[in-house]
């Protein structure tokens, strides 16, 4: 790239369970030269409960996560985010969406004490890119992933955080976001895919920037 083309040096990367954020943003690490955060899921070990029953495991759950991404947010302030790059498959204040979906009101409010004293100092990023998609192709990337902990997760689950998704990214204003329709476009297996994004991420993203690729873009 040209010392004029824009490079933005922290990247968050967020969609909803099954979209294929982390695969993305393991190959925008790669290609960047760019150190990967990824969220500790598999860490988690209220995860599995949660999924089989979220009424009673959801506030155990959100803790979890809360902390641990609050302690790799810290772990990003001591480093020089302006010498080097950094892509995160997770936006931190992403997190609000799942407690607002799965908590109860009084577990919310207990949450809504703790979430903002752990944010106050959280970095930003330079560029969020939120992948959107069905819930119909959701279902079926998750399916096809066939993770164990997940068979329980169900349509009308994944319907409600795709809709608290899209309700927040549409009222996101904190960084710059290109929001990115992934229904009919493979990242992992099309490279050419993959290409024309990274290619809209050497422009300058102000405010918000909707990019919705055609699946066969060798097609005339």
């Amino acid at each position: 790239m040209s010392p004029d083309t824009y490079e933005p040096n922290y990247i968050a990367v967020e969609g909803v369970i099954g979209v294929g954020k982390t695969s993305f943003a393991q190959l925008l690490a790669e290609r960047l030269d760019a150190d990967l955060v990824t969220e500790e899921v598999f860490e988690n070990p209220f995860l599995r409960d949660f999924y089989k029953n979220r009424r009673r495991y959801a506030f155990s759950c959100q803790l979890y996560f809360l902390l641990s991404r609050f302690r790799q947010q810290q772990d990003l302030m001591v480093r020089d985010l302006f010498a080097q790059r950094i892509v995160s498959d997770y936006l931190f204040a992403k997190d609000l969406i799942f407690a607002q979906v799965n908590l109860s009101e009084r577990e919310l409010a207990l949450y809504e004490k703790i979430a903002p004293v752990l944010s106050r100092d959280i970095p930003r990023p330079d560029l969020a890119i939120y992948l959107q998609a069905s819930t119909p192709v959701l279902m079926e990337r998750i399916r096809s992933r066939n993770l164990a902990f997940e068979k329980p997760i169900d349509e009308d689950y994944i319907t409600m955080l795709n809709q608290a998704y899209d309700y927040y990214f549409f009222n996101y204003t904190e960084t710059p976001l290109l929001v990115v329709k992934t229904d009919d476009i493979d990242f992992v297996n099309n490279p050419e895919h993959f290409d024309d994004l990274i290619s809209q991420l050497k422009q300058p993203v102000s405010g918000k920037k909707y990019y919705s690729p055609a699946g066969d873009l060798t097609a005339n």
